[in-house]
């Protein structure tokens, strides 16, 4: 069995980086639609599309704004991130078959109250930036909130940088209702 594991805030250095390549597919967007309720035709119909200034079916820009949250919420910090605020740039469009290469970076911490600031960023198979940005809370960090399943129970508690947890993935993206506390 995987983990997906989380970083505390004393854990985060400077410069850490976290990634994932996706590459745009039709049914990402026809998803997205459905999910978002964004049925404008510049994404989903090619021959409205033609007519358009990028004369092709384009991504919807939050897409890209997803994925960064994928980043911060499985991987940089991890699991039971939550985040407050996010300043996005739409550069490029994404279109179909484009590879996104999505990285987050620590880069900047503040101790008061352990908040970190991370910039985003949304790079196609040609190195072009498409998407970029940073992500925060208003007082300048990302809050973490955890829900832990305990004989039974569920405790809620907000981490603060000083706890670390893992929660338990299945290789299908199944994942079973508990999560392991750790200190």
């Amino acid at each position: 069995m995987e983990f997906l594991e989380n970083r505390t805030y004393d854990e985060i250095r400077i410069g850490d980086q976290a990634s994932l390549v996706r590459t745009l597919e039709l049914k990402d967007i026809q998803l997205f639609a459905a999910m978002s309720g964004d049925i404008n035709p510049a994404h989903l119909d090619p021959e409205y599309a033609k007519s358009t200034m990028f004369q092709e079916v384009i991504a919807h820009g939050m897409w890209g704004g997803a994925l960064i949250s994928t980043v911060l919420g499985t991987q940089l910090p991890g699991p039971g991130t939550i985040y407050l605020s996010q300043s996005l740039q739409f550069s490029k469009p994404v279109t179909l078959g484009d590879t996104l290469t999505v990285t987050v970076t620590a880069a900047r911490k503040y101790e008061h109250h352990h908040n970190v600031i991370f910039d985003c960023r949304c790079v196609n198979q040609h190195g072009v930036v498409v998407i970029s940005g940073t992500a925060s809370d208003t007082g300048g960090g990302v809050l973490a909130s955890v829900e832990v399943s305990l004989d039974g129970g569920s405790t809620w508690f907000l981490a603060t940088g000083t706890s670390n947890w893992q929660y338990p993935w299945t290789a299908t993206g199944n994942a079973p209702v508990t999560i392991k506390a750790m200190r």
